[in-house]
């Protein structure tokens, strides 16, 4: 058994066999509303555990005021929530805050949204993760607590693996959990009114006479600031909210129903969560107790008559809330490398995070998404104290952003667009409000550490600007290059010539055969065409083109997408077979179509070969000099693995250099 057989069948074994791609793969992998809710909608629904609970400390004494700061609270939800469908509506095929901005303000404000969306996705992955071990590990006998952050890394590699092999693969299991949450805190919110039914009817009493305390102690500005400053510190309930749109690849057809349907889902669960757990709070007149979350001294004071019902109750519920802050970092596996892969194709990062693997999920985008959440967690200890400050404030940039440029698109659109007044009020008053957190989050947040995520976010952003600048500074390069596809456009539109032998070409019948690697109908390709005959004349009398048409991120949306891969991969190879042939070449074709060209050439490499046994292998390589520090992480290496490969079965391989 060869080396590469054996890695191929070990790889099958941890993350399945490869898949295929026709429109049966497409439909099985994409997720239903339900689905989607658990995927996306975890990350939000969670995040009741812990917002909450901070708003409500941050209140200190004047706790009825936290009725207020709960229904502040649920209108936010609903408008943002509101304001993101309009945005599923206006691009159904996805890309979130990053394209909105990108589209309707400029390239470098999309740049910014991707980048702030992407350290936020990195940090909902660490204090997910890190929350669910402070609720488990607060069970467990403190002896265990050393090796908490050790379970924090095997959580995190644990929900890589699962990832990498497949996105519903990844789900599936986490539904049992999902279920147990959302059923035991229905109990426990429901049981929390039923028990006192008679209070119910006066909570907003008890909000209005708290309201007239706290004014006569701390002034009406007093008063309103605490309001203001609680539901601030619970501005992580918020989060999460704008994954359906950033996800929009992974829902079921028709796209835009499905999401929308699974963010009502999203906003309704989460803000009944919230109202029902403030109002919970308040009836049973809870106070923070140190080293216990505000659900688990809730889920002691309800249940501590129940008996062992009562204990089976309380594992359940905050086992449940537990696991399931694992599971809500599933929004930043899911969300993160969809941002990443975008960002990637428009070459703000490099290139290489937009491809697929054989299990067809964005994998570069799943370890970039892994190692800043383990860098970050590592960094903090993975204490959610710190991880709290510097969460939520990233993705109110995204939420201005997206507004903004909402607001755009439907006064753009208002002579075509029934109701796009409205449609603008929606999203004016989510800018309103977005614009309003921000501020208050950044002022509130900035001196306990806010200014760590901030700038970290500048820092990434210069990075990418830098990266985009460097990519373009090489086209500009190889902008000679571009004149040579144009002439031979030209000469193929005008009549057809008989075979002539310019630029030393062979003859027909004459030399062995070249087999040329070509990755579409440009510049490089017809360079290296063309340098062939000129340094080895009357050496060739045959050319074969291969082309292999890359299905990554950017076209990996639906068969329409791969179906106009595949015959733009045609076109080219046929312009290339034309021009050949018109200057006395004998001409030959193939195609592959992979997530990974390497692999889709070996599966072609015995068909050339068989056809073709006395053939010597081309591909052109850019050359840069000087030679960029990161130039291995801008540029592939796919030229030098295709060599090593041809090396491997002894056949002779040329590289040709193409100076940039």
């Amino acid at each position: 058994m060869s080396d590469s057989s054996l890695a191929k069948r070990i790889r099958r074994l941890f993350f399945g066999p490869e898949k295929t791609i026709d429109q049966k793969t497409f439909h099985s992998m994409a997720l239903i509303a339900f689905f989607a809710w658990v995927g996306l909608g975890a990350d939000g629904l969670t995040s009741s555990c812990y917002g909450p609970d901070e708003a409500f400390r941050a209140l200190g004494t004047h706790t009825s005021l936290g009725l207020f700061v709960a229904l502040a609270a649920a209108f936010t939800i609903f408008t943002i929530s509101l304001s993101y469908s309009q945005v599923l509506e206006a691009f159904p095929t996805g890309g979130g805050g990053y394209l909105v901005a990108s589209k309707l303000l400029s390239p470098t404000a999309g740049m910014v949204s991707g980048t702030a969306l992407v350290i936020d996705y990195v940090l909902t992955i660490a204090v997910s993760i890190a929350s669910g071990a402070d609720a488990l590990f607060s069970a467990l006998p403190a002896v265990w607590m050393p090796y908490k952050l050790v379970f924090e890394f095997f959580v995190l590699g644990l929900l890589l693996w699962m990832n990498l092999r497949g996105v519903k693969e990844s789900i599936l299991p986490l539904i049992p959990i999902f279920g147990t949450f959302v059923i035991t805190h229905a109990i426990l919110i429901g049981s929390a009114f039923a028990m006192h039914a008679s209070d119910v009817g006066r909570l907003s009493h008890m909000a209005g006479t708290d309201l007239n305390q706290s004014i006569q102690s701390l002034g009406l500005f007093g008063a309103l600031l605490l309001v203001l400053k609680a539901f601030t510190m619970g501005a992580g309930t918020f989060t999460g909210i704008e994954a359906v749109s950033n996800g929009m690849s992974v829902l079921r057809e028709p796209k835009v129903k499905t999401g929308k349907r699974t963010m009502f889902y999203m906003a309704l669960s989460l803000a009944v969560t919230v109202l029902g757990l403030f109002s919970a709070y308040i009836l049973f007149d809870l106070k923070p107790q140190e080293n216990l979350t505000l659900n688990a001294v809730l889920v002691a004071a309800m249940s501590g008559n129940w008996g062992q019902w009562g204990k089976i109750f309380s594992i359940l519920t905050l086992g449940s809330e537990a696991v399931l802050l694992f599971v809500a970092a599933q929004t930043g596996f899911i969300g993160g490398p969809q941002v990443v892969a975008n960002m990637a194709k428009d070459r703000w990062l490099p290139t290489r995070f937009a491809a697929l693997s054989d299990r067809l999920v964005s994998k570069n985008g799943l370890f970039l998404m892994a190692i800043g959440a383990g860098v970050v967690l590592f960094l903090t200890q993975g204490s959610v104290d710190i991880l709290v400050i510097l969460y939520s404030i990233n993705v109110f940039i995204t939420f201005v952003l997206s507004q903004s440029g909402m607001i755009i698109h439907w006064k753009n659109q208002r002579k075509t667009t029934r109701h796009w007044l409205r449609k603008i009020l929606i999203n004016t008053v989510g800018l309103l409000v977005s614009s309003f957190i921000l501020i208050s989050v950044v002022i509130l947040k900035f001196q306990e550490g806010g200014w760590v995520t901030l700038l970290v976010t500048a820092l990434a952003i210069i990075g990418a600007w830098s990266i985009r600048h460097y990519y373009q500074k090489t086209e500009r390069r190889l902008a000679r290059l571009n004149v040579l596809p144009q002439a031979v456009l030209k000469e193929l539109e005008s009549e057809p010539e008989a075979p002539t032998n310019r630029e030393g070409r062979a003859r027909p019948g004459e030399g062995r055969t070249a087999v040329l690697l070509v990755s579409g109908f440009n510049g490089m390709g017809l360079h290296t065409f063309f340098q062939i005959p000129r340094l080895f004349p009357g050496a060739f009398h045959k050319i074969v083109f291969v082309q292999i048409g890359l299905i990554d991120a950017g076209n990996f949306k639906g068969m329409a997408e791969i179906d106009h891969l595949k015959a733009s991969t045609a076109d080219s190879l046929t312009r290339y077979v034309t021009y050949a042939q018109r200057h006395g070449w004998e001409t030959e074709s193939y195609s592959g179509f992979s997530t990974d060209v390497l692999e889709a050439f070996e599966r072609l490499l015995p068909t050339i070969q068989s056809a073709n046994p006395e053939a010597v292998y081309f591909a052109g390589k850019l050359v840069f000099d000087p030679e960029p520090v990161l130039s291995h992480w801008l540029f592939n290496n796919l030229v030098e693995e295709i060599q090593r490969r041809c090396a491997r079965e002894g056949l002779p391989f040329v590289v040709m250099p193409v100076r940039a």
